[in-house]
């Protein structure tokens, strides 16, 4: 894949799903007027088979417009288009603008859309960034330089450049990957620049929750990691920057409420039981184990590109494991109230391979969600 963008955006780019009259790019809010917090999904990209696409893989933007859509109507907050999750880092210059805004059209104003705009460099962060303002986007997801290891004096360069756009930014924090550390002493400095509104937190350290309130207190801090969401949310993390919610959405949204509504007991009953699974998460082989968990409950996750291939035996019967006892406790929990939106229906069993999802109307939510 190119590392520089081409000096004009691309003009072959395909046509997204057909969306509602008001989800159009262009007739969104003002992007300051909306914050970066709550339940932001990082949507799993879905493939179609297509022998003159890279590795035999094309986007297949139909389908993942109508996953954005159902993750809004499940009650979710808004989509992170071309994060990890989303292999940004697998996809043609091309294939990563189609994305965006296809999720752009396809939540209209329901939603926040918030893009990656990952990149090696400060030049080719701020390039996504301007492609990201011009196709509508509320805000911008962005990691320091990819693959060198920065100074804290470069990684605030890149900042700069990113937040001189003009879009809201959410800084991304993940040491884990990108061997540069943003400590809360420089989050501190980076929050100094203008624009610059929240941090993702994903060092798997729970103590930064509050010290990185102590040394950016106007920052919103959100959670990056699904398998800390409940203790990060109750040392007073904003928001969930999150994966899982593309298998279980409003349950999620239920978590991240009760947590927030300071309804411990009732969270922790929620929570525990889905642990296990979100802790595929914070593993390496993150994207084929929450598209596995996708295919598992009904909905399509499908293949990745290489360099990700498919999970060895063990760890399928073991994300198998964890997946079923999430989808038998949350049957369980729904068996009076009936099933929610976004969720397994009780007695559906999850089955290895995947069906086609039923798309959802357009414009209904979810009871507890936004």
């Amino acid at each position: 894949m190119s590392t520089d963008l081409p000096t004009d955006p691309p003009t072959d780019l395909p046509e997204p799903a057909a969306v509602a009259p008001s989800a159009t790019p262009g007739a969104r809010s003002k992007p300051h007027a909306r914050a970066l917090t709550g339940v932001v999904v990082a949507t799993a990209l879905p493939y179609a088979d297509d022998p003159a696409a890279p590795a035999g893989l094309r986007p297949d933007l139909d389908r993942y417009a109508e996953h954005c859509r159902w993750l809004v109507d499940s009650g979710c907050h808004g989509v992170g288009p071309n994060g990890s999750l989303g292999e940004y880092s697998s996809l043609t210059d091309t294939e990563r603008r189609a994305v965006a805004r296809t999720a752009v059209a396809a939540v209209g104003r329901d939603a926040l859309v918030v893009v990656g705009v990952h990149g090696v460099g400060a030049h080719q962060a701020r390039r996504w960034a301007e492609h990201a303002a011009e196709d509508g986007a509320d805000g911008v997801l962005c990691l320091p330089p990819t693959l060198y290891r920065a100074s804290t004096a470069e990684v605030v360069h890149h900042f700069e450049q990113v937040a001189a756009v003009g879009l809201p930014v959410m800084v991304y924090n993940n040491p884990l990957d990108t061997k540069v550390d943003l400590t809360p002493e420089v989050i501190g400095e980076l929050a100094a620049i203008d624009n610059v509104v929240a941090v993702k937190e994903f060092s798997g350290d729970v103590r930064r929750v509050r010290h990185i309130k102590e040394c950016a207190p106007d920052l919103a801090m959100i959670a990056g990691a699904d398998d800390l969401v409940l203790e990060s949310l109750l040392m007073g993390a904003e928001g969930w920057f999150a994966g899982f919610p593309n298998v279980f959405p409003a349950a999620s949204v239920r978590l991240f409420d009760l947590a927030r509504a300071g309804r411990l007991a009732e969270a922790r009953a929620l929570y525990e039981p889905l642990v296990a699974a979100f802790r595929w998460d914070s593993r390496t082989e993150f994207v084929q184990a929450i598209k596995r968990a996708m295919d598992l409950v009904g909905r399509y996750g499908g293949p990745s590109r290489p360099p990700r291939g498919p999970l060895a035996g063990d760890q399928l019967a073991a994300l198998d494991a964890d997946v079923r006892r999430a989808v038998d406790a949350l049957a369980a929990a729904d068996a009076a109230a009936g099933p929610r939106p976004g969720e397994p229906v009780a007695d559906e069993p999850v089955t290895a391979g995947p069906r086609q999802p039923v798309a959802p109307a357009v414009g209904v939510r979810a009871a507890g969600g936004r």
